[in-house]
């Protein structure tokens, strides 16, 4: 009996990816950043099959206290937070509770970062040709901030790449980017997970053996 959904993982839905993003392949000035965790393995599959340089961006997604995974925003490396004005609305002393998420995320975000990348410095965006990938988009705030800190890096394009998202997070995205790239927009969409058989967390060992694998030289 087939699978009733998009993607078996998240190495499947980047391969399928991939497979989209054909036309991009060994261009000099380009390279792939993964979000960091859960994007890493669609990251690597598309950086493999274009022949390009492999990175992590690390965004913290700012979660309603009760309800983590409702994005009231997100935060970026370079001081980049993007709020969802629509959820924070909603939220009574909305103030105080972003200063609270946003430094214990703050924390965290620093804490990655260093364990992801030790002393090894961020590949220079300047002028080139990102693919920034993620596994999906709910709300779209992390990718909101992913594509915010890399117009601060001076990235020359953003094209944002993802196997699945809601359709609201795709069309808001095409404002932020110089283009959106997502695979499957379900009518229905309620949740990333929905697509995928296997939505297991990513670790941090596995984005730091893919970063390995995927670490060619900066072009």
């Amino acid at each position: 009996m087939s699978s009733p959904c998009l993607y078996c993982d998240r190495r499947d839905a980047g391969r399928q990816l991939a497979a989209r993003l054909a036309g991009f392949a060994g261009r000099g000035d380009m390279l792939v950043l993964g979000l960091a965790r859960g994007g890493l393995p669609v990251a690597a599959e598309v950086a493999y099959a274009l022949d390009a340089p492999l990175d992590v961006l690390t965004i913290r997604k700012l979660g309603v206290p009760g309800q983590p995974e409702l994005a009231m925003g997100a935060i970026a490396s370079g001081g980049v937070r993007v709020l969802n004005r629509e959820i924070v609305h909603r939220i009574s002393d909305a103030e105080v509770v972003i200063e609270e998420v946003a430094t214990a995320e703050q924390r965290e975000l620093e804490r990655r970062e260093l364990e992801y990348r030790g002393d090894r410095q961020a590949m220079d965006v300047q002028g080139k040709t990102v693919i920034v990938v993620d596994d999906g988009l709910a709300t779209g705030a992390s990718m909101e901030a992913a594509v915010f800190s890399l117009r601060q890096r001076r990235a020359g394009r953003v094209i944002v790449a993802v196997p699945v998202g809601s359709p609201e997070a795709c069309a808001r995205l095409a404002g932020d980017a110089d283009e959106v790239i997502c695979l499957n927009t379900p009518p229905d969409f309620e949740a990333v997970g929905q697509a995928y058989d296997d939505f297991s967390q990513t670790t941090d060992d596995e984005v730091r053996t893919l970063l390995a694998e995927g670490n060619f030289d900066p072009r």
